[in-house]
């Protein structure tokens, strides 16, 4: 079953006191994008994070936000004096009132004023702990985006078997009229030369020859295989429950290729005119392959 790229899911984990929140979000893009939101004084963890979410996912922008609350996050940073820069402040001032004259008192506002004299550090915690409770919360929100992603998915993979159908039954079309192509041809060639010449006999053999000669210039046998072949190959990648949207885009460009010769040799109104509506399904399944992982 193929998967969407445009999913949402939330995982949520208790542990040890600490609720861990992991939301996430995936979009369409052409390669993995993965951008992780967490608090700063715990970024040492991303890489473990970060190759959790890349063993779960192919392809597309993926999005996630943590949140801790509870235990230590509720109050997680804790102050401390830099006493060797205060004495070094305090020795400046003696020496500055010595070599002024000036003895005014130094006053604690004062001091508070002073750069990097107050030291905010965040509290120390149990990292494993830490660490296992995001992957929870992580495995968790995985799951539930991977769901998500599975129910866009078979939404989509119906959207493709029912546009492969009407693909396929448009081949049906073009391949019935591939005998009638030869009497039509014909048919053309004797009213254009009748206009031509008139009155003058028409040399039977003479036009046979070129009658053959425009059908096998325009016989599209080949293009008709090939399209088969490429419907089946994407009906195929629909049951291999892998990421295929890649391959799933380059089968399109191929069969358009096809379908593009096909209006090109097919000088007849009825394939010209099917050929426009394989050409418009087409492009409604292009759409539809940027949404598959």
């Amino acid at each position: 079953m193929i998967k969407s790229m445009t999913a949402f899911g939330r995982g949520e984990c208790r542990h040890k006191g600490v609720s861990y929140v992991a939301e996430i979000r995936s979009l369409n893009n052409r390669h993995r994008d993965i951008i992780l939101r967490m608090p700063r004084n715990h970024q040492s963890l991303e890489e473990g994070l970060r190759s959790i979410v890349s063993s779960r996912i192919r392809r597309g922008r993926v999005e996630v936000s943590f949140q801790i609350e509870g235990g230590r996050e509720t109050s997680s940073h804790e102050v401390e004096l830099n006493v060797p820069l205060l004495e070094s402040y305090l020795k400046a001032f003696r020496e500055l009132a010595g070599r002024t004259g000036i003895d005014q008192e130094v006053r604690l506002e004062s001091l508070l004023q002073l750069k990097d004299l107050i030291l905010i550090k965040p509290e120390t915690c149990d990292v494993e702990e830490l660490e296992e409770g995001l992957q929870k919360a992580l495995i968790a929100g995985l799951d539930a985006l991977d769901r998500m992603r599975m129910r866009e998915g078979a939404a989509i993979e119906e959207d493709f078997v029912k546009r492969l159908d009407r693909l396929e039954r448009y081949v049906d079309k073009v391949h019935g009229r591939v005998p009638e192509l030869a009497e039509a041809y014909r048919e053309r060639l004797t009213r254009k030369v009748g206009s031509m010449i008139q009155d003058m006999e028409v040399d039977q053999s003479r036009l046979a020859q070129e009658v053959a000669f425009l059908v096998e210039r325009s016989d599209i046998t080949e293009e008709i295989v090939r399209i088969r072949s490429h419907l089946g190959q994407f009906r195929d990648y629909l049951l291999t429950g892998d990421a295929v949207g890649r391959r799933l885009d380059f089968l399109i460009q191929e069969i358009s290729r096809e379908v593009n010769t096909l209006g090109v040799k097919g000088s007849d109104t009825t394939i010209s005119r099917t050929v426009v509506e394989m050409k418009a399904e087409l492009e409604k399944l292009r759409e539809q392959v940027q949404n598959v992982e």
